[in-house]
């Protein structure tokens, strides 16, 4: 396959179709509807996510596909668009992000979430936590990726 995307930093002029996106894929996930408003959830994009984390994104054509929120020890939001799933955006954003980090990322996902599971574990990351404590009311996993120096490669 070629790459026909590319990372960009986010900007406030792709908000609507980056919150459409990741809205959909978030609630193909986990089976539930979003509870913020669209209005809301730009909002959160716009005035808070993008003020405690780097938001970046994958475009094809000058349009979002995907999207990271991270910072040196966090991944906050990792979502790629539904027919954009399985061919490396999610892993490339991740990689990405673990660039950019201290050398140790912490997410979480929810329990209902395996393909996120699937995908996190094989990316490295390990499970450390089990907890509920999101808007959601859902059980969560919280994840951490430590690279491995020894083998000089990224665990």
């Amino acid at each position: 396959m070629v790459k026909d995307w590319r990372i960009i930093a986010y900007e406030k002029k792709y908000a609507l179709s980056t919150v459409s996106f990741w809205r959909e894929s978030k609630e193909a996930a986990i089976g539930q509807k979003e509870i913020h408003s669209m209005t809301e959830h730009i909002y959160f994009l716009n005035h808070m996510l993008t003020k405690q984390f780097q938001v970046d994104l994958a475009v094809l054509n000058e349009t979002p596909i995907g999207m990271i929120a991270y910072n040196e020890g966090e991944i906050n939001q990792l979502y790629v668009h539904l027919a954009h799933q399985g061919v490396g955006i999610g892993g490339a954003l991740l990689e990405h992000a673990k660039a950019y980090s201290c050398g140790r990322l912490k997410l979480y996902t929810f329990e209902v979430n395996k393909k996120a599971q699937q995908f996190y574990e094989g990316k490295g990351f390990k499970k450390i936590a089990f907890n509920s404590d999101n808007e959601e009311g859902l059980p969560a996993i919280e994840y951490e990726w430590i690279r491995c120096l020894s083998r000089g490669s990224e665990g």
